[in-house]
């Protein structure tokens, strides 16, 4: 649910209000019952990192020679992971 801000004309007091989208603007200051005017605040979300638009949103797919060629080194490095590993085991 948003949160809004509204600055009193009367008594001068900023507060906020939880509303709903749909609902009505405030028109009263639940301090005075003055006359208020809602205020455009900094959003309340922040973008944090590098590349978040990488990972929230759906990759194009590669061309098939991209694919092929990241898919063989991936394998020949888990190859060599796992002949590393076969040979460690065969010492002992």
């Amino acid at each position: 649910m948003p949160i809004y801000e509204y600055r009193c004309r009367k008594c001068g007091e900023v507060f906020e209000a939880f509303q709903k989208i749909t609902d009505q603007p405030l028109k009263q200051c639940k301090f005075c019952n003055g006359k208020v005017d809602q205020l455009i605040s900094q959003s309340s979300f922040q973008f944090k990192g590098t590349g978040w638009y990488l990972t929230d949103y759906a990759r194009k797919s590669k061309p098939s020679g991209e694919a092929q060629s990241g898919d063989s080194k991936s394998s020949s490095k888990k190859d060599a992971e796992g002949g590393a590993k076969n040979r460690s085991s065969g010492d002992s």
